[in-house]
């Protein structure tokens, strides 16, 4: 309860000035937020002023719970399984999740994963699962926990009952320039994490061109941060570094990473992405890398994804012709000019041909276009012979094509 209606206007200037929010006044601004009665240009304003002026642990931690308590927690029966889930600071051509949350839920373990969409110029978990013809990623809790007890896992995003405020912060941050915020990035994530009541956390923390946080100091503070976070409730929590200077794997866009992610599920795909997934795995599973690997190798993972696709109510039968179903009017070839090694693949430059293209959103209500995208990507350090396909970009139209392409060209650098 709040003895006294705040004044918003003086707490957005007293963050821009520098000073901190106290506990009851971060919980008055995040609890009127989510009942509507706080308008979204003033948490804007706050947001841009936290990116600016940051927060300090205390303003972090109760930002978090105040996120996690404007909704519901899960709660499970005596004796379950152990609760683990990972998460992903952000990255292009990331599409872990897909493959690690079915590949866990190989392990006896449950997971109960609750993922975002796509923020900035990185994909999310979400848009790339609505690829699936039916797919519903809105499931209650209720749902959600029956589906949990009988395959071991769900992907589902914030309902209205889980971390209300972090869904309606997350749709202003993506469109206000605010996501890089340390502040916000570990509310958002710890809250949505919290909510799910793991036993187990792992975390993907990206630090480079395509990666909310440019330096690896950066990601080292940001990782630091969530897992004081974590600790506080008592959650056994790590994080895994990884450089994000050309994109995950060899697609970027919504229906073909969730393709590429389909390879890897059926024991093929690129070592990168094969190899980044394990390296997750391995920090919450119980198993063996070595038994991980044979999950992913002879189809177990594979048919407990089919399983998560079918009970929440996903059309199976199109994820082995997932690049039919959304396919391109448009596709072009960028070709080496001459032969050598891909010496540069500036994922960030390539994260936002994707975006121009309408792989993500530029305003809070746009629609993906689950099509659009760049395949056949070359990796660093790959050799190239003169006049060979570098990239194929997806588009709906020739002139987003023509636009793509002029940025594309300069993503790449052959020595």
């Amino acid at each position: 309860m709040f003895l006294n209606q705040m004044h918003v206007p003086s707490l957005i200037e007293k963050k821009r000035d520098g000073g901190d929010l106290s506990a009851d006044e971060i919980s008055y601004i995040i609890a009127n937020f989510t009942r509507g009665e706080i308008p979204d240009y003033q948490v804007s304003a706050l947001a841009m002023a936290i990116f600016f002026r940051g927060m300090t642990d205390a303003e972090t931690w109760h930002l978090t719970k105040a996120m996690l308590e404007s909704g519901h927690r899960f709660t499970y029966p005596p004796d379950s399984p152990p609760k683990v889930d990972k998460h992903s600071t952000g990255a292009i051509g990331g599409k872990t999740s897909l493959v690690l949350a079915p590949l866990l839920a190989c392990d006896e373990l449950w997971v109960p994963m609750i993922s975002g969409r796509g923020l900035d110029i990185t994909g999310g978990t979400l848009d790339k699962l609505e690829c699936i013809p039916g797919f519903d990623v809105n499931l209650d809790r209720a749902r959600a926990l029956k589906q949990l007890k009988r395959i071991g896992v769900f992907m589902i995003g914030q309902t209205a009952e889980i971390c209300p405020a972090d869904k309606k912060l997350y749709a202003l941050r993506d469109v206000t320039g605010t996501v890089p915020s340390r502040a916000l990035i570990v509310a958002s994530i710890m809250s949505k994490k919290l909510a799910e009541s793991l036993d187990r956390l792992v975390l993907n923390v990206r630090f480079g061109s395509g990666a909310f946080m440019k330096e690896r100091r950066e990601a080292e503070l940001l990782g630091d941060a969530m897992l004081r976070v974590g600790e506080a409730m008592s959650l056994q929590i790590s994080y895994l570094l990884t450089p994000m200077n050309e994109p995950l794997g060899r697609t970027v866009g919504n229906a073909l990473e969730l393709a590429e992610a389909i390879d890897v599920l059926r024991g093929a795909g690129p070592p990168d992405v094969v190899n980044l997934v394990l390296d997750l795995a391995i920090r919450v599973a119980n198993a063996p890398r070595a038994q991980l690997q044979k999950w992913l190798q002879d189809g177990t993972a594979w048919q407990k994804f089919v399983a998560t696709v079918e009970a929440q109510d996903g059309d199976a039968s199109a994820l082995e012709r997932m690049t039919q179903v959304h396919r391109a009017p448009v596709i072009r070839e960028i070709k080496a000019e001459r032969s050598g090694r891909i010496a540069k693949m500036d994922a960030q430059r390539i994260g936002r041909a994707s975006l121009l293209l309408g792989g993500g959103r530029q305003t809070a209500n746009d629609a993906i276009d689950f099509a659009v995208g760049i395949s056949d990507l070359k990796k660093i350090g790959e050799a190239v012979e003169s006049n060979e396909v570098l990239m194929r970009v997806h588009a709906r139209a020739e002139k987003s094509c023509e636009r793509a392409l002029l940025m594309l060209k300069e993503a790449v650098a052959i020595e």
